[in-house]
């Protein structure tokens, strides 16, 4: 597979892929998905628009700054150099300060990369807010015969152009917006399911965030915090308010604070509050392998199109 962004979460999968290669380490919740085993998994490419990873091969531009992803498993060289990739949108307003960019690339670099290095599946972990880039890098992917996974909030598995694009080149879509295994959003949808069948009707609430690494400094850009609020504030209940903060000394650690008002039974008011804190990036890589998996079986299968019932398991709004 091949990756776009090398930020924190292709750090926690590389690592991961290493990680769990003999498959009987505890934290992975599928050592087989989709009849292929971590062993199977192979990176063929990977594209970034920051100079100081250019170059790099994956295994060491994973640690190269701003990345500050928790280190858990010692990755070989892998031969797979960070190649230049599209720019576009790619880089917010305030990681500008934190990024050297370049991006020079065009789609169609991108997809005869794709060819060569022999990818089968194209994961997407480009910053909140690169709608224009994550289109450039889908067509890219159409152009080469791959599967592409969405991992971010960019509007492609909700798109019934995209979904149709896909379609008819008879190449598997996953997306968008990937959820972590066990993050905010998990436990907010799992208490707001609970509470409804219980009856409760809810009133309101909020998600509020915190965090140091780069998709927190996207999400200081209200323009780009809004797309994460749609995918986020999906099955959150009534009225949820959303929020993000930049918290440098947290590097990829998470707090959320989720509260949730309501009425039960004769209108007898509740409240729920809940403190969660995670390690970000290893919570999502789990999934994002999961879905790496059925977008290559599907691709074997020849499957076109959204996989709707992937999408809805591992994406936070497809």
């Amino acid at each position: 597979m091949a990756v776009i962004g090398v930020g924190n979460c292709v750090s926690s999968l590389v690592q991961g892929v290493e990680h769990y290669r003999d498959g009987d380490a505890p934290g992975l919740p599928n050592p087989v998905c989709a009849g292929y085993a971590v062993s199977q998994v192979r990176f063929t490419a990977a594209f970034d628009v920051g100079r100081a990873k250019l170059g790099q091969d994956l295994s060491q531009a994973i640690w190269t700054a701003p990345n500050n992803a928790r280190r858990f498993a010692d990755v070989p060289y892998l031969g797979v150099p960070v190649t230049e990739g599209i720019l576009a949108d790619g880089v917010g307003p305030g990681s500008s300060e934190l990024i050297d960019p370049s991006g020079g690339a065009t789609p169609a670099a991108v997809a005869a990369h794709l060819r060569e290095t022999g990818s089968h599946v194209v994961l997407n972990f480009l910053p909140t807010g690169a709608q224009r880039a994550a289109e450039l890098y889908a067509q890219a992917a159409i152009e080469a015969g791959c599967a592409f996974v969405n991992c971010m909030p960019a509007v492609l598995a909700r798109s019934p152009e995209w979904r149709a694009r896909f379609a008819a080149a008879g190449l598997p879509l996953i997306g968008d917006d990937l959820k972590s295994s066990f993050g905010a959003t998990l436990v907010h949808r799992a208490l707001v399911d609970a509470l409804t069948r219980s009856g409760v009707h809810l009133t309101g609430g909020h998600q509020l965030l915190g965090g140091g690494n780069m998709d927190f400094v996207n999400l200081e850009d209200p323009a780009r915090m809004r797309g994460k609020k749609a995918t986020k504030a999906a099955g959150a209940g009534a009225s949820v308010h959303v929020g993000a903060q930049y918290v440098p000394f947290m590097d990829d650690r998470k707090v959320a604070y989720i509260r949730l008002d309501g009425e039960g039974f004769g209108g007898s008011p509740l409240e729920l509050e809940l403190r969660l804190v995670v390690e970000d990036s290893p919570s999502a890589a789990g999934n994002a392998l999961d879905a790496a998996r059925h977008a290559k079986a599907a691709l074997d299968r020849g499957v076109g199109g959204l996989l709707e019932e992937v999408s809805s398991t591992l994406m936070k709004a497809a």
